[in-house]
């Protein structure tokens, strides 16, 4: 059995001193401090698109309840204007000759408060009110206190 004997390092091939150690961790960690900002900017702004969906989703879901209800497709209560009572209404459906008629599979995820607790405005309330009258749904907000990349306030999209 042959023994293997140790070769010795030479000059210039110690690997990396303490010194470059702490440099390269040191430039690392600006690094990573640097994008941590970019990150969270773009996950705001991730969650904003997912406002603007639901949103539009939620309103389009009202506006056609409206249509519907308008063409005589269903009778509603008179002081509701043809608008939904609630955001139920347009989960479960309505009967329309024996059959559901559904405009909403599901009541969306506030992304902002993580619920689906959503403000609603009827025709009777002011157009920036956060107070529910509660004759019919005319629109959907946020109640999310927060404010966007762009300045506004999330309640007020």
């Amino acid at each position: 059995m042959r023994l293997r004997r140790s070769i010795p390092f030479r000059r210039g091939e110690r690997g990396l001193t303490l010194v470059e150690l702490i440099v390269t961790c040191s430039i690392l960690t600006i690094l990573a401090m640097a994008a941590f900002p970019l990150v969270r900017f773009q996950v705001k702004r991730q969650r904003e698109r997912e406002l603007h969906y639901d949103l539009w989703m939620m309103r389009d879901a009202i506006d056609k309840y409206k249509d519907a209800a308008d063409r005589g497709a269903f009778q509603t209560k008179v002081e509701s204007q043809n608008y939904p009572p609630d955001l139920d209404t347009l989960v479960n459906g309505v009967d329309v000759q024996g059959k559901k008629l559904k405009f909403l599979r599901k009541i969306p995820i506030d992304p902002m408060t993580n619920n689906t607790d959503w403000g609603m405005r009827s025709m009777q309330d002011d157009p920036d009110s956060d107070s529910y009258g509660g004759q019919s749904v005319f629109d959907v907000y946020s109640k999310s206190q927060g404010t966007g990349l762009d300045g506004t306030k999330y309640s007020t999209w």
